[in-house]
Parts: C-alpha cells; structure tokens; sequence
C-alpha cells in the first residue's frame, strides 16, 4: 500500500478539485492519504511568485477555468465573497482537529465546503466560529502547538521542492496540480514510463536565458 502525503490550501480552488476527484483518481488502487495543510503563500513567497489571484488577467481566467472544471467533473464549486483571503484560521483548525497535525478526509471536507460551495466570505469570523463549533477540535487551533505544525509543514513542503498546491508526493516523487491526478494514477499503476528516460530528462536540458527582474 503506498502513503500519498496530499499538500494543501483551503484557498486554492484547484486544491478543492483534486481533493473532490481524488477518491475516484486512486479507484482500486490500494493507497493511503495523508493530508498536509500548508501556507501557499509563504511557499509563494519563498520561490519569487505571485498567486494566480494576484495577476488581475489570470485571475479571471482562473476563476472561468475552475468554474468549467467543477461543470465539468460534477463539483460543487461557487466562487467565495472575497478572493484570495485570509486563510490562516481556516488551516489551523484543519490541524487543530488531529492529535498528530493530519486531518482527516471528513475534516478537510468540511472546511473545503465552507470555502467553496456557499459563495460567502470564508475568513468571516463568525462563519468560523460556527464552523468550529461544528468540528469541535481537540485542540486550540490558535495555540503554540498547532502553529508551529503549520509551519513544519510548509518548511517540509519547501524543503522538498514544491512550490504550489494542490501537490502529492509518494516515493520522494511530486505531482502538481488537479491536471496530474492521471499521472499519479499512472504512476501508482506501475506504468513503466516512470522507469524510463523522461521522467529525469529536464536535468539534461540547461537554461538559456535567465529573465531580469527588478
């Protein structure tokens, strides 16, 4: 049985899509799910990048795209009241809801609902409070312990290479992105591509211009 450890952010859309597709992605493959909440914007920060929210163009791309995705793959998805937010009280109490910092299937669920299918402001404090009340965590999502899991997880996540999310990671091998559920699949099936030349072939090509910035 592999462990998949699954990277997210309850701000992301395309994280609430992975996590929606992910059951029938994995159908009759025997796997476990390990669920890791991060900050996506620290690892936004720590690589130089702004969020597709950030960019005004992509940002209304990347509202219509996850909006046809949802249609398209049975999802409920309706657009938040404000986007990006806030959402660091949303993520502590994922944590916050399990003993060891790995929140279960029900609890991210949940969380991802309250973000994506009421079209309401998701870092409300009120609708936090009452979401909170509904999970009843074990512990102080606003306690030292359950910060510091979030940070753990995000340095490990950093750590290891990655740089946005939704993002898998099982034998030291990363897929980014709602689109790589197939190639995880594959992968997980033993497809002998994984074996060959191309999974390693972008060390062999260099980088021929480096763009200026300032």
């Amino acid at each position: 049985m592999k462990t998949i450890i699954f990277y997210l952010d309850f701000i992301s859309p395309y994280a609430w899509l992975a996590f929606h597709s992910l059951p029938k992605a994995l159908q009759g493959i025997s796997h476990r799910v390990v669920h890791k909440p991060v900050l996506f914007g620290a690892m936004l920060k720590h690589h130089g990048q702004l969020g597709p929210a950030e960019i005004p163009a992509k940002r209304d791309w990347t509202y219509r795209q996850v909006l046809w995705l949802a249609h398209q793959q049975g999802c409920e998805l309706k657009l938040p009241a404000a986007h990006p937010f806030n959402p660091l009280g949303l993520l502590r109490l994922s944590l916050a809801c399990d003993a060891g910092g790995e929140p279960n299937r029900y609890i991210c669920e949940q969380v991802f609902r309250h973000v994506w299918c009421g079209g309401e402001d998701a870092a409300d404090a009120d609708r936090l409070a009452v979401l909170t009340d509904r999970l009843q965590p074990g512990r102080d999502p606003a306690g030292a312990a359950v910060k510091q899991d979030l940070q753990a997880n995000t340095q490990q996540a950093i750590e290891r290479g990655l740089f946005g999310v939704p993002s898998f990671m099982v034998d030291d091998q990363v897929f980014w992105g709602q689109d790589a559920l197939p190639m995880l699949r594959a992968y997980l099936l033993g497809d002998p591509w994984f074996a060959g030349p191309d999974w390693h072939a972008v060390s062999m090509t260099s980088v021929g211009v480096r763009r200026q910035t300032s």
